[in-house]
């Protein structure tokens, strides 16, 4: 199916199996539409830079609905006083031929009805190379067809980053997102179509951000490079099924997918949640890398293992390799310490000891735990709060008491461990993304020289005093 309502369709029409339905929308070509300044566009076109300019691009057959939109130009004149140009771009010929597009010769008397006919523009058939700059040069593309399976035209009005203002049918209502990227009107209802482009008009600035939300919601959901991996995705699945049902492991690929399914839903949630929260962590971890400080790390089991997965991303490198060694300690890494201080004074102390004497102004401890209910980790939050040392910590479920001490909580929406882990995992690695992305841009603008070959456990007077290969006999 190409769209949720698709899918209805075949269910209640055809008394298909959902089972055996995907979802897999059409898409566009990123090198064909993309976002062009609108002055740049007009003039390609030759429109006027300053004048109000809708868009309906398509078929011109009478189920696109082109005729709602003309009558709704002739409402956005006498009920908002407002008067648009509306382009229409389409038909059988180069030129809009009646004899040729039987749809141009209705449509162009209901704008003479409408008393619209000298600003409803029929612009005829343009090649896909043109379709861009129509895209870009108009403010808001309308279409409102009555029936629609898909509908491409809003897809490659949104990577333009033009808002759509849509009927809320078929594939339409699936592409447009209400509120967001456009609006979702009746199919034949003149007066809402008028109404919703008015409000547009009346406020610029939210026609700009449901724009920019367009080429976001566009790029991230329609490409052809991801529709082409969903095809692939789906054969592979369809294969996979196959063999299973030949060598009865059906059951274990349901638990193969049982899992994705659950880690996925978890990611996308944290994702939604937690972005602003992330970004935060970063800032303070770079913040005390940049003023000579180091980041203390502790966490138990699976936590102790990440801890130290964190601390050597820190001290070796992450993804840039040019970067000096940053002051990164994973406090469960010392079997010494852990076990002495464990025996002399109970476990929970164990991270609170080495915080205490490891801690100084301006470091940061970070703490990571799936339940937020680990002794020694509050007692390692109590102790940096007691040295004012800034504290982050990385959690799950509802946080625990962890949370309530942590100066930057992080806590993943799941209440399973395993998943709680795995999310930690992907934000750990962003954390590590954003600082280095932080510090290298700093250091560039700080201190241009170091961009040079010199190894980064050398000073340069170490080097130009080592002796040439020739001399030493080797390389």
């Amino acid at each position: 199916a190409e769209c949720p309502e698709d899918e209805e369709n075949l269910i209640r029409l055809y008394n298909a199996d959902p089972s055996r339905i995907t979802t897999i929308p059409c898409g566009f070509d990123q090198t064909e539409f993309w976002p062009i300044s609108k002055p740049l566009a007009r003039a390609r076109l030759g429109l006027d830079p300053e004048e109000k300019i809708l868009l309906h691009l398509g078929r011109l057959v009478p189920r696109k609905g082109a005729d709602n939109i003309i009558r709704a130009l002739g409402r956005l004149e006498r009920d908002h006083d407002l008067k648009p140009r509306l382009l229409i771009v389409g038909g059988e010929s180069e030129g809009p031929d009646p004899g040729i597009t039987p749809e141009i010769g209705r449509l162009q008397e209901i704008a003479e009805a409408e008393g619209v006919a000298d600003r409803t523009v029929f612009v005829g058939q343009r090649g896909r190379e043109a379709l861009k700059y129509y895209y870009n040069a108009a403010d808001i593309f309308v279409t409102t067809p009555w029936y629609e399976p898909f509908g491409i035209t809003p897809v490659e009005a949104m990577a333009c980053g033009t808002p759509v203002v849509g009927s809320s049918v078929g594939g339409v209502k699936f592409t447009v997102r209400d509120n967001e990227t456009g609006y979702l009107v009746d199919p034949r209802d003149p007066d809402a179509l008028a109404e919703r482009i008015a409000h547009l008009y009346k406020h610029p600035k939210l026609m700009t951000l449901l724009g920019r939300q367009a080429i976001k919601r566009a790029n991230t959901l329609f490409t052809w490079e991801r529709v082409a991996w969903a095809v692939a995705g789906l054969y592979e699945r369809v294969l996979s099924e196959h063999r299973a049902g030949r060598t009865g492991r059906s059951e274990q690929l349901a638990v193969v997918d049982t899992g994705f399914e659950a880690v996925i839903a978890t990611l996308e949630e944290s994702h939604r949640r937690l972005r602003a929260s992330i970004v935060v962590a970063a800032d303070a971890i770079a913040e005390s890398f940049e003023g000579g400080g180091k980041l203390l790390i502790c966490g138990n089991g699976g936590s102790a293992a990440d801890a130290q997965h964190l601390a050597a991303e820190f001290v070796g490198r992450f993804k840039n390799p040019d970067r000096p060694g940053l002051p990164a300690l994973a406090l469960s890494a010392d079997a010494a310490v852990m076990t002495a201080w464990a025996n002399d004074a109970g476990f929970e102390k164990v991270f609170a000891r080495q915080i205490e004497a490891l801690g100084r102004p301006g470091d940061v401890v970070l703490a990571l735990s799936t339940s937020g209910r680990s002794l020694n980790l509050v007692q390692a939050l109590e102790s940096s709060r007691v040295r004012n040392l800034r504290s982050i910590a990385l959690l799950g479920g509802d946080g625990g008491f962890v949370r309530q001490l942590a100066d930057i909580p992080i806590v993943v929406p799941s209440s399973d461990p395993q998943h709680i882990q795995e999310i930690h995992m992907v934000i750990l690695h962003l954390v590590c993304a954003l600082v280095e992305t932080r510090l290298s841009t700093h250091a560039k603008v700080s201190d241009p020289a170091r961009q040079r070959s010199t190894p980064l456990h050398a000073s340069p007077d170490r080097v130009s005093n080592l002796p040439a290969a020739s001399e030493t006999g080797s390389n």
